[in-house]
């Protein structure tokens, strides 16, 4: 009976071997396929823990009403004078790291580029620094434009 169980034991995952790597070749692209979309909607859960939330254009609006957070754009000084968000404070973002005394901690703070895609990486970079309420405005100035809001020109 013991010499049994031993042969069952450590024969069973041995006989499926075989099975199993030929499932895993024949297969491959779909297992692939398969991890590719995951990570991908792994993503955003990510990246959002790291930069913080994206908010829409009117959770942007009723931040700034309710509690005067500072809004900066990571945009170039030639994009920024282009047109900004009003009462927004320019600061590039290769600058942010040399530039962080200008910004006050107890504020909420908004980090808006272009499009949205910049601006979590000077988030992330905010929050490690110490700021708690750091947000991002979803789809930058461009979502800002098309909402119809008021552009500083």
């Amino acid at each position: 009976m013991r010499s049994w169980r031993y042969s069952i034991i450590h024969v069973l995952p041995c006989a499926f071997l075989p099975t199993a790597v030929q499932f895993v070749l024949e297969n491959i692209f779909l297992i692939a396929i398969a991890f590719v979309t995951g990570g991908m909607l792994l993503w955003p859960i990510v990246r959002n823990r790291s930069s913080g939330p994206a908010l829409s254009t009117l959770q942007v609006t009723q931040l700034i009403n309710s509690r005067n957070a500072t809004i900066v754009d990571v945009r170039s000084a030639e994009e920024f004078a282009k047109g900004s968000l009003p009462n927004a404070r320019n600061l590039p973002a290769p600058t942010v790291a040399d530039r962080l005394r200008e910004l006050k901690k107890d504020k909420p703070v908004i980090v808006v580029c272009a499009n949205g895609q910049a601006a979590g990486k000077v988030a992330a970079q905010l929050r490690s620094n110490g700021f708690n309420d750091v947000f991002i405005l979803g789809g930058g100035l461009a979502a800002w434009r098309e909402a119809g809001l008021p552009i500083r020109t």
